[in-house]
């Protein structure tokens, strides 16, 4: 069965954000996805117990989450790694829908991609020893955090918007294929 963005619950931004809200917690949650992520993109150790315990470290300053929250964060990463580690299932950044205004998105893309950073710097510190296309990247989608969020709502800013978004997801594709885990043996002879 195949999830779009919205299916699971944990996929659904109105419900992470009514989580994190009843959890006292102030980050949106394209934060949290952002940073999950980079986690996964850094070539985490992929043990609920490292991922998490970096996570909760940027989203709770390392303070456990009430169950319900944590429910939705593991189908998230669950999710989220099944996606990226497999192009058929379509990864994406996790932003808001096409009905908000183009600023509410650009703004939530700055967001996202400050935080795939922070997560992707916390598992890979030396990111200079980085090949030079991963370190391009970098570069870029640190610009791509500092964009202006005051954009007119019309057809550049929306295609603008839709480039920046393919790079982001294009950039966290190609720093899981460098720092992510070696394809297993078995899957090494398998051809998709």
């Amino acid at each position: 069965m195949e999830y779009c963005y919205g299916d699971p619950p944990s996929l659904r931004i109105d419900n992470l954000k009514a989580a994190l809200n009843a959890a006292d917690i102030a980050q949106h949650p394209v934060e949290v996805h952002g940073a999950l992520v980079g986690l996964i993109c850094g070539g985490i150790e992929q043990s609920r117990r490292e991922w998490s315990a970096s996570l909760l470290e940027l989203m709770n300053d390392g303070q456990a989450l009430p169950e319900s929250l944590q429910h939705l964060i593991d189908e998230l990463y669950q999710d989220t790694l099944a996606r990226i580690s497999d192009v058929d299932f379509g990864f994406s950044p996790m932003l808001p829908e096409e009905e908000e205004p183009v600023s509410v998105r650009v703004e939530a893309l700055s967001l996202w991609v400050q935080s795939f950073l922070t997560g992707l710097a916390i598992v890979q510190p030396k990111l200079h020893n980085a090949s030079a296309d991963v370190r391009e990247v970098i570069k870029d989608l640190a610009e791509i955090a500092l964009v202006e969020f005051d954009v007119a709502d019309d057809d550049e800013s929306e295609a603008a918007y839709m480039e920046l978004t393919e790079f982001a997801k294009m950039a966290a594709l190609l720093c899981y294929s460098e720092f992510g885990p070696e394809p297993s043996e078995s899957q090494a002879g398998v051809i998709h």
